[in-house]
């Protein structure tokens, strides 16, 4: 009687992952390449703000030697730079208002807001609603960025600088400053500049008195004038 063939061995077949562990659902969108790293300063590149690195290495441990704190979280710090750009001609232009928004957006490298007025004044030719300016508030890596750029580029190219105004602070450890051009900033270009428009920057700290805030301005390399 003639022996069976041996049957070949079967290969061992892998074990399928379970379903919703790891496997993309049909329909779902392809994990794109060059997605943002985890921990990247919102609104900045890869690279930390300068002046936010000084802060912490230079600024803070001369603050604490100066005023006497013993706790790093005693020391002020910047919360919000504010900036507002009046545009009066905007409620009768609206083309003009796109050119304010535009230089503020580049100045500032975030889109800003339309403010509006609140109430209609006759004897301004108001009505309330009318847009009448623009207005950016600047946070973290941007906020950063932007006192930066003012202090070492910005200001020095003011005509006859002499320092800011040391008289600018609210009571309550906020500064605000005035500038009467905007082309003082490199990135906007002369040329396509429709008019010379000045703003107002306001500088929001954790300061408790001015004395603080003044501390931590002329610190990070505010120049005040004598």
């Amino acid at each position: 009687m003639a022996k069976e063939a041996p049957k070949p061995a079967q290969k061992p077949q892998a074990a399928k992952p379970a379903a919703g562990k790891g496997q993309p659902k049909k329909g779902d969108a392809a994990p794109q390449a060059g997605t943002a790293a985890k921990g990247r300063p919102k609104g900045a590149g890869e690279v930390p703000p300068r002046l936010k690195e000084a802060f912490q290495r230079t600024v803070l441990p001369a603050i604490m030697k100066e005023r006497g704190y013993t706790n790093p979280f005693q020391v002020p710090r910047l919360e919000k730079i504010v900036i507002n750009m009046g545009v009066g001609e905007g409620r009768e232009n609206a083309k003009v208002l796109d050119f304010a928004t535009a230089d503020l957006q580049t100045i500032a490298g975030q889109k800003p807001i339309v403010t509006r007025a609140k109430k209609s004044i006759a004897n301004f030719k108001l009505r309330e609603g009318v847009p009448i300016g623009a207005k950016v508030t600047l946070r973290g890596a941007r906020m950063y960025e932007f006192l930066d750029r003012l202090i070492s580029i910005a200001l020095p190219r003011v005509r006859d600088f002499k320092g800011v105004p040391p008289k600018g602070f609210d009571g309550r450890g906020n500064y605000a400053l005035g500038l009467r051009e905007q082309v003082i900033f490199p990135e906007i270009v002369f040329d396509k500049v429709d008019k010379i428009r000045g703003m107002d920057i306001n500088i929001v700290t954790t300061a408790r008195t001015d004395e603080d805030a003044k501390t931590l301005l002329t610190h990070l390399g505010m120049p005040f004038r004598e």
